[in-house]
């Protein structure tokens, strides 16, 4: 489940993250030098890869490079390199790569899924599925090959129905669950260390995004506002009225700033996605600076919490944009943003269900349309929205007595099937929706 969050880079983590590890994994497999090697993109790839950084991904991931730890300058430059040099460094020596040539779009949907890619070089092709949130699927006979059994823990569940059912009769906590569990699989050096290096990176991302200015790469000329909202919180200007501001109205800021370092192609943390990678450690922060958690280890409690609600999500309907349009990344993180401040605030494994429920429930039909096909409009407020209307769904459940009519395992179910019958223009590939009613400058 915390595999949910992943240290990594924007903009996109099914269209940066998932190809950089897919073609990382392949040049793994090479067993000598090839004479050429192609790529071939399919479908939300080939439709707005440009404008998500695939092309310079897949060019990191072919050179060995792994998104948590691929060095930022590179990012920034591979492309202009690689196209200088006509080489592509692999691990095995350099490679002669033209991007014009070798890096193929195919503008239609692949039948496996909305995000495929395949590598060929000599007698070896691999076709892979970025399937979202950084995760990606080998497929099998051009087929994503059916799921994996999942892992034995001690507590098994399927739905958030079993949680709430597991968490009664053991009078427990969702947190106490999804912590035994990860315990199990890799053990409690390994968790905590995990938990202790998202939450660095996640308010390191706040901070970066908070103290940079400028204009957003990509050509919308989108200027940078973290930091200018910032300091209008702090000293607002006299001479607009403006609504009353409250601790909340940081969030948007917080969320702002992680959004703001994504569509830079900055350190993030998937959570669960890039797309929607604001919400989670803005929220978070919210309850650092603003909140009085009453549990031991609050951040923790906050992260486990999230991300078994996200495995929920991504298990019972899926976190990827291009699957299900954006319900599925804004969705996700919203619901998982408010049950992970519900339970830091002492709420019942019930409180958190709500919760959860009120923030998925406020964000279907949700659409994916970018503009330009970069990361940034509306990306960028959708995540500022969000990461309040997260801290509305906890303050709503936390205010309640747990009860209410819509179970989240129903508003997950009505996100699945919301987003098979969306149009498929809808779903990241900037063919409908603001992608096409606003010009691109």
């Amino acid at each position: 489940m915390l595999d949910l969050f992943k240290v990594g880079i924007g903009p996109s983590s099914s269209h940066t993250v998932g190809p950089m590890l897919a073609a990382a994994d392949f040049v793994g497999r090479l067993t000598g030098h090839p004479e050429r090697l192609e790529v071939s993109l399919y479908g939300s790839l080939a439709f707005t890869g440009p404008g998500h950084g695939t092309e310079g991904a897949i060019l990191l991931g072919l050179m060995g490079h792994q998104p948590d730890t691929v060095p930022l300058d590179l990012v920034h430059s591979v492309v202009a390199d690689v196209d200088a040099a006509g080489i592509v460094q692999l691990p095995s020596g350099p490679l002669t790569f033209d991007r014009e040539r070798d890096l193929v779009p195919v503008f239609e949907i692949h039948p496996a899924h909305a995000n495929v890619l395949r590598f060929t070089a000599g007698d070896l092709s691999v076709a892979y599925a970025s399937i979202g949130g950084g995760f990606i699927a080998e497929l099998v006979d051009d087929e994503l090959p059916p799921p994996s059994p999942p892992p034995t823990v001690p507590h098994p569940f399927e739905s958030a129905a079993d949680v709430l059912r597991c968490c009664g009769e053991q009078d427990a906590r969702i947190t106490d669950l999804v912590w035994e569990n990860e315990v199990y699989l890799h053990g409690e050096a390994t968790v905590e260390a995990h938990v202790d290096e998202v939450v660095s990176e996640m308010l390191e991302a706040i901070d970066r995004g908070m103290a940079t200015t400028g204009n957003l790469p990509g050509g919308l000329a989108v200027q940078r506002r973290a930091k200018e909202l910032g300091l209008d919180l702090v000293e607002p200007d006299p001479g607009h009225s403006l609504p009353p501001t409250g601790p909340a109205d940081w969030a948007g800021v917080f969320a702002t700033a992680v959004s703001e370092e994504n569509a830079a192609g900055s350190r993030i943390v998937t959570a669960p996605t890039n797309g929607a990678a604001g919400i989670v450690p803005a929220v978070l922060r919210f309850m650092r600076d603003f909140c009085q958690p009453v549990v031991d280890h609050p951040e923790r409690v906050f992260l486990l919490t999230a991300s078994g609600v996200g495995a929920l999500i991504k298990q019972g309907a899926g976190i990827s944009g291009a699957e299900l349009g954006c319900q599925a990344e804004v969705g996700a993180a919203c619901a998982m943003a408010a049950a992970g401040l519900t339970a830091a605030l002492g709420g019942s494994p019930a409180h958190v269900e709500n919760a959860a429920e009120i923030a998925l429930e406020h964000n279907l039909g949700l659409t994916c349309d970018p503009i330009g096909g970069l990361v940034q409009v509306p990306c960028i407020e959708r995540n500022a929205v969000g990461a309040i209307k997260a801290i509305a769904a906890a303050s709503m459940s936390l205010r309640g007595t747990g009860a209410h009519l819509v179970p989240l395992d129903s508003a997950i179910e009505t996100m699945r099937q919301t987003g098979v019958d969306m149009h498929a223009k809808y779903k990241e590939t900037s063919l409908g929706g603001l992608a096409v009613n606003v010009t691109a400058c």
